[in-house]
C-alpha cells in the first residue's frame, strides 16, 4: 500500500514539474516575441549624391629643390680656408672657400709690371717713338693677363650660387684640392616631389594642379604641393610618367630622403554617399550591409561600398539617394524589425 502511494506522489511530481517546463518554455517564447515586436529606437540620415574627387596616390621622392657642388674650376690647389660647415645657412653669392693665392699675386705683381711699361711707352708711341707693332703687343699682352686674373680670382674665391643650406664638407683647411667637391650645397626652403604616374592619367595631371603629400614621419599631416613639371614622354619599361611637384617647406620640417606618398585628383564623379559608421561588416564575410529604414521597419539590405570621404562613404550598390539609413540601434535590428526613429531626419 505505501509502495503504491509512493508511486503515485512521484508521478504526480512528475506531471506538476513538466507542467512547469512547459509554462516556462511558453513564457519565454512569448516574452522572446513581444520583444520582436518591440520598436527599436534609431537615428537616420539620408543617402545623399554628392560629388567627390577621384585621386590616385603614388610613391614619392623627395628632392632638394636646387642643389650643387662647390668645386674650382682647376685641381692642384691648396685650401687656404673654408668658411662654413655642415649646417650652415648660406645665401647666393656669399664667400664659401679661398684656395691658395700663390699664383694670383705674382700674376697680379706681373699685371702691374706690364701695366707701368705701357704707361711709359704709350707717349712715345703717341709721338712716334716706337712701332705700332710694339704697342699692340703691349696691349695684347695686358689683355691676356687681366683674363688670367680674371681666372684666378674665380678660383681662389668660390661664392655659393643659391641660397641653401651646406649638406656636406669634404676637406680641412690646408688640404691639397682633388676631383672632390669641397662643398655640398641644397636649397631646401621648398623641395620637389619626384612621382611616376600611371600613363592612364597623363590626360588629366596639369601643370599647377594641386597635390596632397603625406610622409611617414609625420602621418596624418597633409603637406600641399603643385605640379610643376610633367615629363613628356612615357617609360615602356613601367608605362608611367615623370611628374615634378614643388612643395613649400619654409620652416623646413621634411627633409629629403623622407618616405612620402602623392596624391592626385585626377576628376572627380556623382556618387550616393552615407555616414560610414552606418555601413557595417557581415559576420564571417567581405560584405558589407545597411538597414533601411522604410515606413517603420528596417529593411537589410547588401551594398557595394566606394571611396571614404571624411565621414561618408560612397556606396555604388544597394540603396538609392533619399533613403533613409539608420546610423544608431543598428546592432539592434533585423530584417523587418520595428523601429521608432528618434531625429529629426525624414
Amino acid at each position: 500500500m505505501k509502495k503504491s502511494l509512493m508511486m503515485l506522489a512521484v508521478a504526480a511530481m512528475m506531471v506538476a514539474c513538466g507542467d512547469a517546463a512547459k509554462k516556462s518554455a511558453e513564457e519565454q517564447k512569448a516574452a522572446a516575441e513581444k520583444k520582436a515586436l518591440e520598436a527599436v529606437d534609431v537615428k537616420v540620415a539620408t543617402a545623399d549624391v554628392k560629388t567627390i574627387d577621384v585621386s590616385e596616390t603614388y610613391t614619392a621622392e623627395i628632392v632638394p629643390f636646387m642643389e650643387n657642388d662647390i668645386t674650382p674650376a682647376a685641381a692642384g690647389l691648396h685650401i687656404k680656408q673654408i668658411m662654413v660647415d655642415v649646417g650652415d645657412k648660406v645665401t647666393k653669392g656669399q664667400v664659401l672657400v679661398k684656395l691658395d693665392d700663390t699664383t694670383l699675386k705674382q700674376q697680379e705683381y706681373n699685371l702691374a709690371i706690364t701695366q707701368d711699361t705701357y704707361d711709359r711707352m704709350k707717349p712715345v708711341y703717341d709721338a712716334g717713338g716706337v712701332s705700332e707693332q710694339q704697342i699692340v703687343q703691349l696691349e695684347n699682352q695686358l689683355n691676356l693677363q687681366k683674363e688670367a686674373i680674371e681666372q684666378l680670382r674665380k678660383n681662389t674665391v668660390i661664392v655659393s650660387p643659391i641660397s641653401g643650406k651646406v649638406t656636406a664638407r669634404n676637406f680641412e683647411n690646408g688640404d691639397l684640392f682633388a676631383s672632390m667637391p669641397i662643398l655640398h650645397i641644397m636649397q631646401t626652403d621648398k623641395l620637389k616631389a619626384l612621382v611616376n604616374v600611371s600613363e592612364l592619367y597623363y590626360p588629366d595631371v596639369k601643370v599647377g594642379d594641386k597635390v596632397e603629400i603625406t610622409t611617414d614621419v609625420y602621418p596624418g599631416q597633409i603637406f600641399e604641393g603643385e605640379v610643376s613639371r610633367i615629363n613628356p614622354s612615357i617609360s615602356a619599361a613601367t608605362r608611367t610618367f615623370s611628374v615634378e611637384v614643388t612643395i613649400p617647406n619654409k620652416d623646413e620640417v621634411l627633409r629629403p630622403g623622407m618616405s612620402s606618398r602623392a596624391s592626385f585628383v585626377m576628376n572627380q564623379r556623382e556618387s550616393v554617399m552615407v555616414p560610414a559608421e552606418a555601413v557595417k561588416k557581415q559576420t564571417g564575410s567581405s560584405q558589407r550591409y545597411v538597414f533601411v529604414i522604410n515606413e517603420g521597419k528596417a529593411d537589410y539590405r547588401f551594398v557595394k561600398d566606394g571611396r571614404r570621404v571624411g565621414t561618408d562613404l560612397e556606396i555604388f550598390d544597394g540603396v538609392k539617394a533619399g533613403e533613409k539609413i539608420a546610423i544608431t540601434g543598428i546592432e539592434k535590428l533585423m530584417d523587418g524589425k520595428s523601429v521608432n526613429v528618434i531625429n529629426s531626419e525624414e
